[in-house]
């Protein structure tokens, strides 16, 4: 079986055509080298899929007769990454999420209204002004 039906068989990638562009952009290989989109794919091989910014290793046991269901993907492949890969995935993300939980799109306008509360609310004693901050004493006595 070609490498992108394989790799879209076993739901690594959405379509054929998304697997076969990831093979031309060289995020594929089999052992150490790229592939091409027409390359065979053999029980035993190991293969390498640069997806998501981490690096996915895959020993491929059995080569499905079409495209497989999720719960039947771990009898044709076998998963070799390195957790450390799934730590890196996790953590990015965690960083993503962190301002705004996927989804929820801009700022509304009382959000905004929030943070512009919150970015100029300061203690009464702490009354700085920017010009008296930079310039030091009174901004009408630095003019003259």
């Amino acid at each position: 079986m070609r490498i992108d039906k394989f790799l879209w068989c076993i739901r690594l990638y959405k379509t054929r055509s998304l697997a076969a562009d990831e093979i031309k952009k060289n995020r594929v290989s089999i052992g150490d080298s790229p592939v091409k989109s027409s390359k065979e794919v053999k029980a035993g091989e190991i293969i390498r899929i640069r997806k998501n910014q981490i690096l996915y290793t895959i020993k491929v046991v059995q080569i499905p007769k079409s495209r497989v269901g999720a719960k039947l993907v771990p009898l044709y492949i076998e998963d070799h990454t390195e957790k450390d890969q799934y730590e890196l995935l996790k953590m990015r993300r965690s960083e993503q999420s962190y301002y705004r939980n996927k989804g929820e799109g801009r700022p509304t306008k009382k959000d905004r209204r929030e943070l512009s509360e919150f970015i100029s609310d300061s203690p009464d004693d702490d009354n700085t002004d920017w010009e008296d901050f930079f310039f030091g004493g009174n901004s009408a006595e630095n003019e003259l």
